[in-house]
């Protein structure tokens, strides 16, 4: 296409999160000479780069027929300003996309197709219903474990890839869906402390009130460029930091991105989205944490160990050693749902406080023995003594301060201005606690974006309650948040379960 055949690009400041969408005028000349309708998807040019986008068409006066606007992700993607000129042509064939159409008619695919789709999924080249086909396509057991092998390895190699001069690198996972399950942070504390490496890069929050990094967040500085990541693990030996920005397996986060909302569950593609980031990430040895309950992202027992035993075959052959461990998920793991309310949490284990939670402590003293075990700091068996001793002695603690200070300094907790108690509306004991529930009134008090948001839950299950006794407070940062977390609270009575005695 010509320079003249251009529109000149006009910022309409429209957000679209991750999706790339150029705006024109329905009656444009360039729509009318191609062919161009609503959800055409283009190649756009412009500032000497190029992406694919999805059209969406105007019927107004908003944009004149000479000119085009982009959705506030494609136009950071392109770097263009305003006046600038844009240039579109039509979308060459994809061979990723007759692939993709294989895979939804049941066909296998090699490594060859995996790597060309994780690509132009990188690459942007394909759409959101596109990806969203790709995931229906491989949910359930569709994925055997040759694909789940070179999904894997498609994944690492679309992304950057961390080295480190120390070994073993050892590291945690939780597969998720637990509440205030913040191990992390006190792992990374004890298992350093007792000499090993752990270069933790942890995710923020996709559907959670809290992600590790947004937790940590509270604490000290979690956005670090690979250089001062580096230093600190110099330094200390681990960190915690968020990875987000350092291009580790991005296409997994895109894939994430699409499944949310989709709810689908493959335990191939859950196994390459854990891998992929660790095998990125540089790690050597890694510990899966498998959480089951009703109301926790694995259900059964049953479906633990089949995704245990595939996240090890896989990892053996990426040269990833793998060990898993199956783990109680029927209620939340300490009290804080929220950044703030769990890094006091995590803070109170660590500084061996009396109040600290004992469900949390003891998990991640199970978790670090494990890992220590791994690392070969001790022999097996003997992981949550050691484990125990470096947290009780305060070692685990001082090496926490050292690794917030090297990160940046270590941070005051912040406390919500508002709060409001919810009570038992009659005397029992606790039966069943909504894992998910909970989470979502969590995020309705504002979490994870007003950090010092969430839920204090003050309740365990089998525990006796009497009528009126606190099961749990919302915390929130603004009068609105907190009247729709109330509200939403007070409609789902049942997320605690009181059974009459």
């Amino acid at each position: 296409m010509s320079h003249e055949a251009s529109l000149r690009y006009r910022h309409l400041g429209i957000d679209t999160a991750h999706e790339y969408v150029v705006y024109m005028n329905a009656g444009c000349h360039i729509c009318r000479a191609e062919g161009f309708a609503a959800q055409t998807r283009l190649e756009v040019h412009g500032n000497e780069r190029s992406l694919i986008a999805t059209l969406n068409t105007v019927h107004s006066s908003l944009l004149g027929i000479d000119e085009a606007s982009l959705s506030v992700s494609a136009q950071q993607a392109l770097g263009v300003q305003a006046g600038d000129a844009l240039r579109f042509s039509h979308v060459p064939v994809l061979v990723s996309e007759s692939d993709l159409r294989a895979k939804i008619y049941g066909q296998r695919l090699d490594a060859t197709q995996l790597a060309g789709i994780v690509a132009d999924t990188v690459n942007g080249r394909l759409s959101d219903l596109h990806l969203a086909a790709f995931v229906t396509a491989c949910a359930g057991d569709r994925l055997d474990i040759a694909e789940t092998v070179a999904l894997t390895r498609a994944m690492v190699g679309a992304g950057a890839r961390l080295s480190w001069q120390r070994e073993p690198v050892v590291d945690k996972h939780c597969v998720g869906g637990l509440p205030g399950n913040r191990t992390t942070p006190i792992v990374v504390a004890i298992v350093t402390a007792a000499g090993l490496t752990m270069p933790k890069t942890s995710s923020r929050a996709i559907t959670s009130p809290a992600g590790t990094a947004d937790t940590m967040e509270v604490l000290a500085p979690v956005d670090l460029d690979l250089a001062a990541i580096r230093r600190v693990v110099e330094q200390t030996g681990g960190c915690v930091v968020w990875g987000g920005g350092m291009q580790l397996s991005p296409a997994d986060d895109i894939l994430i991105r699409i499944e949310r909302p989709l709810n689908l569950d493959s335990d191939g593609q859950l196994v390459a989205s854990i891998l992929s980031k660790k095998i990125s990430a540089g790690s050597q040895r890694v510990l899966i944490d498998l959480p089951v309950g009703p109301t926790a992202k694995v259900r059964s027992s049953e479906v633990a160990e089949r995704l245990a035993q595939r996240l090890q075959q896989v990892g053996a052959t990426l040269g990833l050693a793998v060990d898993s461990i199956i783990t109680d998920g029927t209620q939340p793991i300490g009290c804080g749902i929220g950044p703030a309310l769990e890094a006091r949490d995590l803070l109170r284990v660590l500084q061996n406080q009396a109040d600290a939670p004992a469900d949390l402590r003891e998990r991640a003293l199970l978790l670090a023995g494990r890992v220590l075990e791994m690392g070969g700091a001790c022999a097996p068996g003997e992981g949550r003594l050691r484990a125990r001793a470096l947290l009780d002695s305060g070692l685990a603690w001082q090496q926490f301060q050292a690794i917030c200070a090297a990160q940046g300094g270590l941070r005051d907790v912040p406390h919500a201005p508002l709060t409001e108690l919810i009570v038992a509306p009659h005397a029992g004991s606790v039966r069943q606690i909504d894992n998910r529930v909970l989470a979502r009134i969590a995020k309705l008090a504002g979490a994870p974006a007003s950090a010092a948001a969430g839920v204090d839950l003050h309740v365990k299950l089998g525990q006796p309650v009497e009528a009126g006794q606190p099961l749990y407070t919302l915390h929130a940062e603004a009068p609105g948040e907190l009247r729709y977390a109330a509200r939403y609270a007070s409609e789902h009575g049942g997320v605690i379960e009181i059974a009459h005695d």
